[in-house]
């Protein structure tokens, strides 16, 4: 039995199968949905035992950062408190409800290593989101604009001006990375110097009408992009939602992943939330807390 129990498209077989023997051609359709559901798998905006990708770009420049954090800690530099059975740091930062600044500031940092450790051999850019086709501003584009690397902190800039313009949430961040990186596997394509901007801008567009309660409207955003069309921002809507399928489900296991990694990768740039000593009064609005969204 070819497949058994797959009713999927058997016309995405190559019709190079045509006149191979029927055992054979059982034995390349097994092998064929075998690597389909292999890829579905490796693929982490879809399935939550996969890696983020963010996180995979990071670790060539995790290591000397962790030799830095250990030098640091070991000459009394470092400022992280630690709980002990008397008394609990916490942050503000929690699952259901991020901490909105250093959120994006991680989403940044993510963003920033998608760039930094592209494929240099890879594919990066699709006209739609070329800026040099599609600019976001009047100002005069530079001719090497896709070959110098945004830092860290003009990506945080970019991002936190249409968060806080648009009063979007910290979820809508993490979906708006999860869109994102859906969106360069789905493509096959990289971030780089030339794209970076208005894949982001595509992301958080999408990210807002999908998880964000006070839905915002693609005229909004032309008025923080002040040179930047309704027209433009429809296409490039349109456009992101076929490079992604019409694929906009964000299951919680895959949201609670991004979330957990974007931590790691704070954590392995040094990149801390303040923490205070949890209080009775906190104590009890975080037991509230679970109740409400898991009860």
């Amino acid at each position: 039995m070819i497949c058994s129990g797959s009713q999927t498209s058997l016309h995405l077989i190559p019709k190079v199968l045509e006149g191979v023997p029927l055992l054979q051609i059982g034995w390349t359709v097994n092998v064929f949905f075998f690597f389909a559901e292999l890829n579905l798998e490796s693929n982490p905006s879809d399935h939550p035992r996969a890696s983020t990708l963010f996180l995979s770009k990071s670790q060539t420049d995790i290591q000397d950062k962790r030799e830095r954090l250990y030098v640091n800690h070991h000459h009394g530099t470092s400022r992280k408190r630690y709980s002990s059975c008397s008394t609990i740091y916490l942050d503000d930062n929690t699952v259901s409800q991020p901490n909105l600044k250093f959120t994006i500031k991680c989403v940044s940092l993510a963003i920033y290593y998608h760039i930094k450790n592209r494929d240099p051999d890879g594919q990066s850019l699709l006209d739609i989101f070329d800026e040099k086709l599609h600019p976001l501003s009047k100002s005069e584009i530079p001719e090497d604009y896709d070959k110098q690397n945004p830092e860290q902190r003009h990506i945080y800039r970019f991002i936190r001006t249409l968060f806080s313009s648009a009063q979007l949430t910290a979820e809508c961040a993490i979906v708006t990375l999860v869109y994102l990186e859906r969106l360069l596997t789905y493509a096959e394509i990289d971030m780089c110097p030339g794209n970076w901007k208005r894949i982001v801008l595509g992301a958080i567009l999408l990210a807002s009408k999908v998880w964000d309660d006070q839905a915002v409207w693609n005229v909004d955003y032309c008025q923080i992009l002040k040179d930047i069309t309704v027209e433009d921002m429809n296409e490039l809507e349109r456009e992101f939602l076929e490079l992604l399928q019409f694929n906009i489900n964000v299951p919680s296991s895959i949201y609670a992943k991004y979330y957990f990694d974007l931590r790691l990768l704070a954590e392995a740039n040094n990149l801390t939330n303040p923490t205070e000593a949890l209080s009775r009064e906190r104590a009890l609005k975080l037991e509230v807390g679970v109740y409400v969204d898991f009860g």
